[in-house]
């Protein structure tokens, strides 16, 4: 999930901060989620998703 994020918010052109300002938690959240340190909850994917335009299952594949 972690490189699904990484590859979407990348190809917006948006750094770490940046996306995590746009789906309202810390950027140290979205950095644990791209490296795998962390296993958002389906809640969290669903707002991970939003800004990114995708829906939450394709973050997950």
């Amino acid at each position: 999930m972690g490189n699904n994020v990484r590859r979407l918010r990348a190809a917006k052109g948006w750094s770490q901060e940046a996306y995590a300002d746009e789906v309202g938690i810390h950027r140290t959240y979205v950095s644990d989620i791209e490296r795998g340190a962390r296993n958002p909850t389906i809640a969290v994917v669903e707002k991970l998703a939003k800004p990114l335009g995708v829906p939450a299952s394709q973050l997950i594949e």
